[in-house]
């Protein structure tokens, strides 16, 4: 096994080993994920669940704020039966131990209210200031995804990885890499290489070819149609959206054209401008760029390949959404010692 492997293996089973113990006992526990969740942030929570279920007894309640609104996330929630809450609709006073997964405390991007305690964070983000006041922590942003650090906690503590866990680490992690082609560890692709085997195909099958409602369909049309190119850089605007991971998804069809290295999609979700960022210029780091770009309208992060924002927005009308995504893509060009030049739509 290679040194790193086993040295990360190591530190798994001794920290799951920390965090099994102090929290049995505890009664009733929270499992927090950031909002709109992906497949990386319920897979992560689901593991977690079920490794505190395992080993101590107790039950965990899984809970986001907004939506799962991506068809690929409907069908592996239905097809793998993860039940989950809204955080508004829970009694946080109920909970005697707070977890976190895919997400820190103060990033912006979870609804858990900033002012109360966290007790363990457990992700694959660089490591925020405010995650420091935690009892337990765990950030590894060298890794690709939450879901291979849950996997180490899994073998380190011999629980039995069932066909339905099994399936929804792998597709964690798959996604989350694009099938090991960005942002991944050697760990990843120990976790990916171990849960391949262990899959339920058909449910992956249904999970990736998912059939899509024709509004689907529009807003890949919307974003083809606004589609700006700025040299090597592509910025669409969905404007109006129903969930938020149709920014990602559309980023991520829109680097396949031809000579784009940097794209940067932008939508509006109830009020919240939603921000998403690909890159495979390998010397620019999407989450580091993502933070540049967006300071002082919002916050955001991510990984070297991708990254995510969320930013306040005056005004939802087109003018003001098309005035930000200007102003976004000049701060993007000033970031990267470029100078503003005319756009050309994608589509003539």
């Amino acid at each position: 096994m290679n040194d790193a492997i086993a040295c990360n293996l190591s530190h798994s089973e001794e920290f799951s080993i920390g965090i099994i113990e102090w929290l049995r006992g505890k009664g009733s526990i929270l499992i927090v994920t950031h909002d709109h969740p992906d497949p990386d942030a319920l897979a992560a929570a689901f593991a977690l669940q079920h490794l505190i279920l395992v080993k101590t007894g107790q039950e965990a309640t899984i809970a986001f704020g907004g939506v799962i609104g991506r068809r690929e996330n409907l069908v592996m929630v239905k097809e793998l039966e993860i039940k989950s809450k809204s955080i508004d609709d829970l009694d946080l006073d109920a909970f005697n131990a707070v977890c976190m997964v895919d997400t820190q405390p103060g990033t912006g991007n979870n609804s858990f209210p900033n002012d109360r305690r966290v007790d363990l964070v457990i992700d694959h983000h660089q490591l925020k200031e405010q995650t420091h006041a935690c009892r337990w922590v765990d950030v590894r942003p060298e890794y690709g995804a939450s879901a291979s650090i849950l996997f180490e906690y899994l073998q380190s503590q011999d629980v039995k990885i069932a066909t339905k866990l099994a399936t929804i680490l792998f597709y964690a992690i798959k996604s989350e890499t694009e099938d090991l082609g960005r942002d991944w560890s050697k760990s990843d692709r120990e976790a990916y290489l171990k849960l391949m085997p262990l899959c339920n195909n058909r449910i992956l099958h249904e999970i990736t070819r998912p059939k899509s409602s024709r509004i689907y369909f529009k807003y890949f049309n919307t974003g083809l149609k606004n589609a700006k190119i700025y040299g090597n850089a592509l910025i669409f605007t969905l404007y109006d959206i129903d969930h938020p991971e149709i920014v990602a998804e559309i980023a991520d069809f829109l680097m396949r054209v031809e000579g784009i290295e940097i794209v940067v999609g932008l939508g509006n979700y109830q009020g919240e401008g939603v921000l998403s960022m690909r890159t495979s210029h390998l010397e620019t780091h999407a989450g580091v760029l993502m933070q540049e770009i967006i300071k002082g309208l919002g916050t955001g992060g991510g990984h070297s390949m991708t990254a995510g924002g969320q930013v306040h927005l005056v005004s939802t009308d087109r003018a003001a959404l098309s005035e930000l995504e200007t102003e976004l893509m000049r701060r993007l060009l000033k970031a990267l010692d470029r100078d503003m030049v005319e756009s050309e739509p994608l589509v003539q």
